[in-house]
């Protein structure tokens, strides 16, 4: 018989046994044996973080300086194209040799984009530098879920999963306002400049402890790796086209937008396959369902989290710094939820969270679709959204470490990917059409309402993989 660990990866979705902590005994995230892996790796995920979130200061800025305004949405689209292909070349090579060496690479294509755009004399190199960046950004992600597989003991996933999140959420309270203020004093190059020389400090905190990580003693099989870093390309040029369908029915004609969103919505359907779990997209138990149900919460969350601010600042009259309210809300929510996962996800149970989760995701959704039809007051958007927040720090760091649980030496690479692939696409997908919507509806009074009422969708279809989930051995 097969090894089921030694095979296609995507084939093995049941639980695996647990491979024994690179540090017996660790009980804590900050043992000195551990510390500064803990500290190494927060760190990258903020910076990762604080990278993606302060060009929304700086881009506008660049974009004027560099004479590069048609350019300015490829800027961030072509970064989430371009990491899908890191996500599966991190993890293909993680797999094979461990993440030691992806990580390394990651971390020089990351700080390598940034100096490129610290430097960028026209818009066209800067993009370039956004195209490398979103590379070592997303092969980055994959490797660092691979070193918690290896350095940390199972227990402990949890609370690290939930300081990730953390680290997602802390930058989207300060980083625009901070990418602000050195633009303004001083000038945007330094920006991309500190996060490069900042990125660097991260990882050499991290290396040491790391380096003699190594891969499993049988290597899983990697002929299909060429094949699948084809699919990935493929995904990444359907989802830069996807994200010209707004554009182009706002400029030629909404039939053109919904024609070619169709298009590459299918080719994305197809190419998608490879890269993830057999079974993913029909259901499967286990694996397959928290990979796909990753997928449509950020397609929920991140689509709708868009056109928040734009709703308060639409339909209220609120200020830029004060639309931003409803975020900050959820934000605070989600960073104390996670810390609730993190802490007490095996009492809760998965099945309850995954509900739980939904259901607040959901209302939020609702209640942002209904402000609009129904002349809400803005109180109701904005403390409303926050319940999406919570819902969101509940369930996101309890997918990874049902991703980490289910996954061995042979494949925690394939897993990582493709949980951060589901992501990733999920939110770029819904976003391209949420914004083919909204265009093709604009004047009509109904954009935002059906642009919640997808996320709303989203939210409720989610309910069927995560009755799904299951258990491995993350409890």
């Amino acid at each position: 018989m097969t090894d089921p660990l030694s095979a296609d990866p995507r084939g093995f979705t049941g639980p695996v046994p647990t491979v024994p902590p690179s540090e017996p005994g660790v009980a804590s995230l900050w043992d000195p044996r551990v510390v500064w892996v803990t500290a190494g790796s927060v760190s990258l995920i903020f910076l990762s973080a604080l990278t993606s979130l302060a060009l929304t200061t700086v881009m506008p800025i660049v974009s004027a300086d560099l004479s590069g305004e048609a350019l300015y949405a490829l800027a961030f689209s072509g970064t989430l194209a371009t990491g899908v292909i890191g996500m599966v070349a991190s993890g293909a090579w993680s797999d094979r040799a461990g993440p030691v060496a992806p990580l390394t690479t990651a971390v020089l294509l990351f700080v390598a984009g940034l100096a490129l755009d610290a430097a960028a004399p026209t818009m066209e190199i800067l993009v370039l530098g956004r195209l490398i960046t979103g590379l070592g950004s997303g092969a980055q992600v994959v490797a660092l879920y691979v070193v918690v597989a290896r350095v940390y003991p199972p227990a402990l996933h949890g609370r690290v999963m939930a300081m990730f999140s953390a680290a997602w959420v802390v930058p989207s309270l300060v980083g625009p306002f901070l990418a602000g203020i050195v633009t303004e004093h001083l000038h945007w190059r330094w920006v991309f400049g500190a996060l490069a020389a900042l990125t660097v400090v991260a990882y050499a905190m991290i290396l040491p402890r790391v380096r003699h990580l190594s891969s499993a003693s049988e290597h899983p099989r990697e002929a299909g790796v060429g094949r699948r870093l084809l699919f990935a390309v493929v995904v990444a040029v359907a989802a830069l086209a996807l994200g010209t369908t707004g554009e182009l029915a706002e400029s030629i004609t909404p039939a053109l937008g919904w024609t070619i969103a169709v298009a590459a919505l299918a080719v994305i359907g197809f190419a998608i396959l490879p890269l993830l779990p057999r079974r993913t997209l029909r259901l499967g138990a286990g694996l397959p369902s928290v990979i796909l149900m990753r997928g449509l919460i950020a397609g929920a969350l991140f689509g709708a989290e868009v056109y928040v601010p734009y709703l308060l600042i639409d339909r209220f009259g609120f200020s830029p710094t004060w639309a931003g309210l409803g975020l900050t809300a959820a934000a605070l929510a989600w960073a104390l939820s996670a810390q609730v996962s993190g802490r007490h996800g095996d009492r809760i149970g998965n099945t309850r969270i995954a509900v739980i989760g939904v259901v607040l995701l959901a209302i939020a959704a609702i209640a942002c679709a209904l402000t609009p039809v129904l002349a809400l007051p803005a109180a109701a958007p904005i403390l409303l959204w926050s319940f999406a927040g919570f819902g969101m720090g509940l369930m996101y760091p309890r997918l990874t470490v049902l991703t980490l649980a289910y996954s061995s030496r042979a494949n925690e690479g394939f897993n990582s990917s493709a949980l951060q692939i589901s992501d990733s696409v999920g939110a770029s997908a819904t976003i391209a059409v949420m914004g083919l919507a909204f265009t093709s509806l604009s004047g009509t009074g109904a954009a935002f309402a059906v642009v919640f009422a997808i996320a709303a969708a989203l939210a409720v279809l989610a309910l069927a993989p995560g009755v799904r989930l299951g258990h491995a051995h993350e409890r």
